[in-house]
């Protein structure tokens, strides 16, 4: 099981270096790493570490879409997984055991698992099974996601969302094409947070993109069924908690608790 891990940056300073230099402590030997550059000017791409494992494309781009789009197209891997500059795997082990899951449960097309949230102190738990009311609410973090290479060979991220393509294939793949994805029981990636989807000035396009993807593949129906639980469960509340410090554990610990009784 051959994995690409993805990083594209521009400009990223001494943070492409740290998320390098932990990709290479993996205990997993079977791996790649594809540095998607937009042409950095900052003398980032010096700092990296020498080994055969990184191979560095340095070319312009679209945004950032378009060079995750690009990346894949150099990547080799059975399955790539996006890694920002400042993100981590969470263990040494992550892609091991990743490995070990795919063996027991093959061809499954995308597959994840728990973050480690850096801002909230704690590790974001996910449901075991995805469903439509997941799937409104959001995607599994997509630090934490395998994607199959070969979805490249039928569809990519679609550039024209500027904040949302990668929610908006997680969408396409789980009601266009039937995926479901598989739950790995583990804690994948630590999220640094504070990127370009969670900028204050950005909240107003992201809502409008979340809008139209949902619309798009769940129709304006159910869509507005499920906005109406989301404001009736207090959303907006419960996602202010999950990411401060003081409550996330405990809150985590309740969310467990209801995936668990779900099943």
């Amino acid at each position: 099981m051959l994995f690409s891990v993805i990083t594209v940056c521009f400009n990223a300073g001494d943070k492409l270096k740290d998320t390098v230099e932990n990709i290479l402590l993996q205990s997993w030997e079977d791996y790649e790493i594809i540095v998607k550059d937009g042409g950095s000017s900052d003398e980032s791409l010096s700092k990296l570490p020498a080994s055969e494992k990184i191979k560095v494309y340095s070319e312009k781009d679209g945004g950032i879409y378009d060079a995750m789009n690009r990346a894949v197209g150099y990547a080799s891997g059975d399955y790539v997984i996006f890694m920002n500059c400042g993100d981590s795997f969470y263990d040494n082990d992550v892609l091991k055991k990743t490995a070990q899951y795919m063996s027991d449960n093959a061809d499954r097309k995308i597959y994840y698992g728990d973050a480690f949230f850096c801002n909230a102190n704690q590790t974001i738990s996910q449901p075991s099974e995805i469903t439509e009311s997941i799937c409104y609410r959001h995607m599994p973090n997509h630090q934490s996601c395998f994607f199959a290479r070969s979805l490249w060979d039928e569809y990519g991220f679609d550039t024209k969302y500027k904040i949302r393509a990668d929610y908006d294939f997680f969408l396409k793949s789980f009601f266009e094409k039937g995926i479901r994805p598989a739950y790995l029981g583990i804690t994948v990636a630590s999220y640094e947070g504070g990127g370009y989807s969670e900028s204050k000035e950005n909240q107003k396009r992201d809502r409008e993109e979340h809008r139209e993807i949902v619309v798009k593949y769940m129709g304006e129906k159910k869509a507005n069924h499920y906005r109406r639980i989301m404001r009736l469960t207090l959303q907006p509340l419960r996602t202010w908690i999950a990411h401060k410090s003081i409550f996330a554990g405990a809150y985590d610990s309740i969310k467990k608790r209801i995936y668990k009784s779900a099943k």
